[in-house]
């Protein structure tokens, strides 16, 4: 073991730069450029543009007081019954009140419909809608959008909780841009500490996800209001028929809405927590869900914003590109990558293989601590996330990748997202028939 480690140092101070480069190309060119350098550039004038903005959030904010529209928080759902009563519960304490609240019941087989008619009763639901027949996520979200009488609709999940400012601060920003079609929240964490699963995604939520969506709605080109919490314009919502069958019902429904020229936002400052999978066999089948739906919907139910016809936008062809370089191009690519390495360097992939475990274990400790400069909730969770920093290089490179992997493959081979049972076959027959 001491000759490995002697040899190991002897090969990394013989390295010329030349030499890094050519090894570790990968890394530099891909990780290091995209997702820090150009992140962290867009970030800095984020943060410069600071006193602007807050006078512009103050106005927009005064705006919103002085109309006070009506807001629909639409919650569709299935077996929720469990979540609901302290969903109604949070929700009177917000700090905007002008709200219908509406949930519509999935053909749930627990208590829900009881629960909620009991709520009803009492004031802390507005409307009940309960499907006998279950429909799909899409359906009941559609369902409820037809019975709301809002000028925005606020989509959520019933076992999210969400901060007392959070449906005021995701409606300011409509009054900052009459072209926005919808605002994004910021969702994180609620279950960090439940198990080594939970934790490793609440880093990546914190690193990859909130911080990327600032980045990227800064550029123009956020692509996905989660379908935790989002807002949407009604007339945007009504011009795009709402909600196509999904999975990736999130991503279809924003891109749906970009595409007719609205657009999307990012709002740091509405806050809402949510519960992640605690197990890694849970979130395997959750990422495979989620992965193959950019292909479903990038490469090809909307492939048409790569042609320029009188609806195309740059905007939205640069999103693509960027989305499908990196999360697909690029993930496959790896792998050449690798092959690359072990054909040119074979005596060295011992060596060559640490340091890159090294590279990106040093590259995610920094990203977190100076992209903790920019997030907008300072916690001390952060300290508790530092200890296991150095397993987000595996988490990041090797399982979430290889899940990706074999999710863009079933769905560019068999198309498997129409088999997924996150939705009624009958649904997914239908959505496969129509090309949704």
């Amino acid at each position: 073991m001491m000759g490995y480690f002697e040899e190991f140092f002897n090969y990394l101070a013989s390295l010329t730069i030349d030499q890094f480069i050519r090894i570790f190309w990968f890394f530099l060119v891909f990780e290091l450029v995209r997702f820090f350098l150009l992140d962290l550039g867009v970030l800095i004038i984020w943060k410069l543009q600071h006193v602007t903005r807050k006078k512009r959030y103050l106005l927009a904010r005064k705006m919103l007081w002085a109309e006070r529209p009506l807001v629909s928080i639409v919650v569709p759902g299935r077996n929720e019954g469990e979540h609901i009563f302290k969903l109604a519960n949070s929700l009177k304490e917000q700090t905007y009140t002008n709200y219908e609240f509406i949930v519509v019941d999935d053909g749930s087989n627990d208590q829900t419909r009881v629960i909620c008619n009991n709520l009803k009763k009492n004031g802390l639901i507005t409307l009940f809608i309960s499907n006998d027949v279950r429909g799909g996520k899409a359906s009941a979200a559609n369902l409820g959008l037809r019975y709301s009488k809002g000028k925005f609709i606020i989509h959520i999940d019933a076992d999210c909780s969400y901060d007392r400012d959070a449906v005021e601060n995701i409606i300011v920003p409509f009054y900052l841009d009459d072209k926005l079609g919808a605002v994004g929240g910021d969702v994180q964490v609620r279950n960090y500490d439940e198990s080594l699963c939970t934790t490793l995604q609440a880093i990546e939520y914190i690193d990859t996800i909130s911080i990327g969506r600032i980045s990227q709605s800064q550029l123009g080109i956020y692509r996905i209001i989660s379908g935790a919490f989002g807002a949407f314009r009604k007339e945007a919502l009504d011009r795009v028929g709402g909600w196509d069958i999904g999975p990736g019902l999130d991503g279809d429904i924003t891109v749906k809405i970009r595409k007719l020229g609205y657009n999307i936002h990012f709002e740091p400052t509405a806050v809402c927590q949510t519960n992640v999978p605690t197990t890694f066999k849970a979130l395997t089948k959750q990422r495979l869900r989620w992965d193959k739906s950019v292909v479903r919907f990038r490469l090809r139910k909307h492939n048409d914003v790569f042609f320029p016809d009188k609806s195309f936008r740059w905007l939205n062809f640069i999103s693509f590109i960027e989305n499908i370089t990196y999360n697909i191009v690029l993930n496959f690519k790896w792998y050449f990558y690798l092959i690359d390495i072990v054909w040119h360097f074979a005596s060295r992939v011992l060596f060559i293989l640490p340091v890159n475990y090294v590279l990106y274990t040093f590259y995610n400790f920094f990203k977190f601590v100076v992209f903790s400069i920019f997030r907008e909730r300072k916690s001390v969770r952060d300290e508790y996330f530092l200890p296991f920093m150095p397993l987000m290089a595996l988490y990041y490179g090797y399982y979430l990748r290889l899940v990706r992997t074999y999710a863009y493959l079933q769905e560019i081979f068999l198309k498997r997202s129409y088999e997924d049972d996150w939705n009624p076959a009958k649904t997914s027959v239908y959505a496969k028939h129509m090309k949704l």
